[in-house]
């Protein structure tokens, strides 16, 4: 048996980074500008808007979730 030293947690470590890394698409304005600031802090930067979101994305599958329950009412 071989060991893989640790393939396991660098391909988890690669994938948050990359994660961390992309622009994603401004809640408010629309264009895809938003970058990571901080943790779990995003901003966009066409029209400035700071808000809060996931660790390494700016909305979490529990995020969203939450969000289509509420406008279900």
């Amino acid at each position: 048996m071989v060991s893989r030293y640790g393939v396991k947690l660098r391909k988890k470590y690669k994938e948050v980074k990359r994660k961390q890394s992309l622009k994603y698409a401004c809640p408010k304005c629309g264009k895809k500008k938003v970058k990571r600031k901080g943790f779990a802090r995003w901003e966009c930067r066409a029209c400035g808007a700071l808000f809060a979101g996931g660790a390494y994305e700016p909305e979490t599958s529990v995020g969203a979730a939450a969000k289509k329950l509420i406008s279900s009412f």
